[in-house]
């Protein structure tokens, strides 16, 4: 497999530091509002290099924290009037929900800021021993980028222009415009914590980076973790920082491979809640199924920016259809081994950095052969076989196409509606097992009228509305 590394800008081979097993840190939100369509955009696009990862045979261990502690937050909570507790605990389900509609597999670790501050402190500790950190007058711990010299090593970005500077928190109480705070002093309406260097709570760069070093680390390798991923906007000041320190306190560095996801523009305009258009995920699956969405925000390479429109949703919601509509065509088939060939060129386009045009095209590539040789060969119960195997693999490696086919092509459709005709179709059963076929006939008649098509199968009769 060869993915993009960041660093270098160039695809590189993914070669392990421990063979057959790769760990995995993607950061998480932070839980101060809903998820919005740029963390569905990361989340899918490391759920499928989890997946891709794991059907190559590697194990995988995912780690993917949860900030339940910063600045926003309790921003939030003085504006509300809520409890910090009650808000990131409401947000934190939110996400988790909107993870699941979107077939996101669960993470293996799912470390909490709240939860980890025995293990930051740690870290802090180590800064402040070996000089690479420093403590100002109201009792704030500050990183020393100057002692680092590597700083800057990761995203080339640390240029002292306005720009540059006016990302990085800038206060009198720095040495340097650069630094960075890694522990904040008590303020009024702040949460807080003991430490040995005084009450306050932890910085958001180096929650990431104690966590990483806890629970995910190798213990004696010359990199912490296989690979660290997040959205481009997190490359720098971020991900820079966590690298720092990292290295000053461990002495190792901590990825080998860095990997970022491209942001998500609202018709082609970048995504902003400061401009007003934040696309929230709730509301994104208000109006669609959460496999169609997942469905389109991956049939876009990763590193990409994404232009979301409905236009382009819809093209893409037809082409699943195609892959259900086969796997209705195959309905009540129980699937055997998959056609080698297929899934050798599913997994040979997604090893090259997650190359998902190809990808697709090898699955339009097998509907398209699969529904032409089925309409010569419709008997031929051992292909048909293969073929739901096939769409098993899809399953596996993409998330996409496990709904049951006619549950499929009943999304959209209000729970009235189904209850409904599931009980005329009930009805009509109950009137074929006393023999009743006037009955029968007529119910099947008004559910025709309905635009409803029924078939029975040996698993009982099945139905879609037909458009």
């Amino acid at each position: 497999m060869v993915i993009y590394d960041s660093v270098k800008k160039s695809k590189v081979p993914f070669e392990p530091l421990n063979e057959n097993e790769v760990r995995i840190y993607v950061c998480g939100p932070t839980v101060y509002d809903d998820a919005h369509l740029g963390h569905a955009r990361s989340a899918i696009a490391f759920d499928l290099l989890r997946r891709t990862l794991k059907a190559l045979g590697y194990r995988v261990i995912f780690a993917r924290n949860i900030t339940d502690i910063d600045d926003k937050i309790i921003k939030r909570s003085l504006e509300t009037k809520e409890p910090i507790e009650r808000i990131t605990a409401k947000y934190t389900k939110h996400y988790l929900n909107d993870m699941t509609a979107l077939g996101i597999e669960d993470a293996d670790l799912a470390p909490r800021a709240t939860e980890s501050i025995d293990e930051i402190v740690k870290m802090i500790e180590k800064l402040l021993e070996n000089g690479c950190a420093y403590r100002d007058e109201e009792g704030t711990v500050w990183f020393d980028t100057t002692k680092d010299k590597e700083y800057c090593s990761l995203s080339h970005r640390c240029l002292d222009d306005d720009e540059t500077i006016s990302r990085i928190e800038h206060e009198s109480s720095k040495r340097h415009p650069k630094d960075f705070a890694l522990w904040k002093a008590c303020k009024e309406d702040d949460v807080c914590y003991d430490s040995p260097f005084g009450r306050g709570r932890p910085g958001w760069h180096i929650e990431c980076s104690a966590m990483i070093e806890a629970y995910l680390a190798y213990k004696n390798r010359d990199y912490a973790i296989d690979i660290h991923g997040g959205g481009a906007d997190l490359f720098f000041p971020h991900h820079e920082n966590e690298a720092a320190q990292t290295r000053c306190a461990t002495h190792r560095r901590l990825s080998k491979y860095w990997m970022h996801n491209g942001f998500v523009n609202i018709d082609g305009e970048k995504m902003s809640k400061s401009l007003g258009n934040s696309f929230y995920i709730k509301d994104a699956l208000k109006v669609y199924d959460g496999e169609i969405l997942r469905f389109y925000l991956i049939g876009t390479h990763y590193r990409i920016d994404f232009n979301f429109n409905e236009e382009d949703l819809l093209a893409s919601k037809k082409r699943l259809d195609k892959l259900y509509r086969l796997k209705k065509r195959l309905y009540g088939v129980k699937p055997s081994i998959p056609d080698s060939e297929f899934k050798r060129a599913l997994l040979e386009a997604l090893s090259d950095d997650l190359n998902i045009s190809v990808a697709l095209a090898v699955i339009d590539e097998m509907v398209t052969k699969a529904n032409e040789y089925l309409d010569e060969n419709p008997k031929d119960k051992g292909f048909k076989k293969s073929v739901i195997a096939n769409i098993e693999v899809i399953h596996e490696i993409l998330g996409v196409g496990g709904k049951d086919a006619y549950d499929y092509f009943r999304i959209g459709m209000s729970d009235e509606e189904i209850e409904r005709i599931e009980e005329l179709v009930k009805r009509r059963n109950d009137a074929k097992k006393r023999r009743d076929f006037n009955e029968a006939d007529s119910i099947r008649e008004e559910l025709k009228r309905l635009g409803i098509q029924l078939m029975d199968t040996p698993e009982g009769t099945v139905w879609e509305k037909v458009e």
